[in-house]
């Protein structure tokens, strides 16, 4: 049966539709009332989950909005605003984002899959080789990693950069959906070479070649894998989102996946609202950080303790790890963190705020957020009707 929090976010990703795709938000606010990459896809994904013909109508138009605004050297835009017969394009604000890159690729692939229509991804075919040339040539080293720049991806007024997790495993899957369809052997080596890097640099215990050997031995292990690392260290926080994504990729080995997951649920446990932050712990005044993060603001500071990327917690992050929880065989825990979810999302009259304070429990920034409504939808999918991302 749908739950009452089923029914309303399935209207929010309604309302949040557009002639040209998925808007940020429903409301009119001008920096939302645009076509995202990432928040377009998410949303899209949410669509294939629900079924909806209307909603996966509006995914098409998303995919389709990104391909066409693409750059000439291959970037799909962060974000696409229509005025009338005005056409605005970003491709990022203080630095470019990598991640609208590897999620349009994504989005592609995962519609195709769904459609099980594989005309679909030969129709973005060159939009996607494009972009694939173009992650290559943002290694820069030509050792399969990329470097991100600081606000480099969806946490843009965070601390993380260089070799950023998140980014890394968004690449991977890109190419692991795209090869579903392409079986190409060259696609297949490049993917064993970003997973033996990232084997190397990241996992705990690596007795492989580093980037960077001296901040690897440094570095304080985690139960979790570390957020990123540039030539200055690494960051240790907790990226719930990039750690979600390791876990529905399949990367890790059982110890690992289950010592991530001991970790998220104590975290998750330990808070007020009983869902993750997306990075933890905050980076307070008196760290070495807070000079990297109170700067990286292109208008106002949002960035406080328990707050935003600095610790605060969104529904949408959370649904990522719902699912992942659930394909690792943890129904009832993704189950119960489904309830937490939809009780955020209910705030206010079903506001479904963007994200929330981690400390307080008070909603922060924009609410009638698409991606936090495709949070409930993606996930209530995967525990009552089974839903399946393509991961390989």
């Amino acid at each position: 049966m749908n739950s009452e929090a089923y029914i309303a976010s399935l209207e929010l990703l309604r309302k949040a539709s557009s002639k040209q795709g998925f808007l940020a938000s429903a409301l009119d606010i001008s920096n939302y009332k645009r076509v995202w990459a990432r928040d377009g896809v998410i949303c899209g994904l949410a669509a294939l989950a629900s079924g909806d013909e209307e909603l996966i109508s509006t995914f098409e138009k998303t995919l389709n909005t990104l391909a066409v605004h693409q750059h000439e050297i291959g970037t799909i835009p962060s974000n696409v605003a229509f005025n009338g017969s005005n056409v605005e394009i970003s491709y990022g604000g203080l630095a470019g984002r990598v991640d609208a890159v590897t999620w349009f690729i994504i989005g592609v692939c995962q519609l195709a899959y769904y459609k099980k229509d594989k005309s679909i991804v030969n129709d973005y075919k060159p939009q996607i080789e494009k972009c694939l040339f173009l992650l290559n040539t943002w290694e820069f080293n030509n050792k399969h990693l990329m470097y991100v720049p600081l606000s480099g991806n969806w946490a843009d007024e965070y601390i993380t950069d260089g070799y950023v997790l998140y980014d890394q495993l968004l690449r991977l899957w890109a190419l692991k959906s795209y090869n579903h369809f392409e079986n190409n052997e060259q696609i297949t080596e490049k993917i064993h070479k970003i997973h033996n890097q990232l084997k190397a640099n990241f996992l705990p215990d690596s007795k492989d070649e580093k980037f960077h050997p001296r901040a690897y031995d440094a570095m304080l292990k985690k139960a979790y894998i570390p957020a990123s690392f540039s030539p200055s260290g690494y960051k240790t926080q907790f990226d719930a989102f990039a750690n979600s994504l390791f876990l529905i990729l399949n990367l890790g080995n059982t110890e690992l996946e289950n010592n991530i997951i001991s970790f998220s649920q104590s975290l998750l446990n330990d808070t007020k609202l009983h869902v993750l932050p997306a990075f933890w712990p905050p980076v307070m005044e008196q760290d070495s950080e807070w000079s990297l993060l109170k700067d990286n603001c292109k208008y106002e500071f949002r960035n406080f303790p328990y707050e935003f990327h600095n610790g605060g917690s969104w529904p949408m992050v959370n649904g990522f790890y719902g699912m992942a929880l659930n394909y690792k065989g943890y129904a009832r825990k993704a189950q119960e963190l489904l309830k937490h979810i939809n009780t955020l999302n209910a705030e206010k009259e079903f506001s479904f705020y963007e994200n929330f304070n981690t400390l307080t429990g008070e909603p922060i920034g924009v609410a009638k957020c698409a991606w936090s409504a495709a949070a409930t939808v993606m996930l209530h999918q995967t525990l009552n009707n089974e839903f399946k991302i393509l991961v390989d």
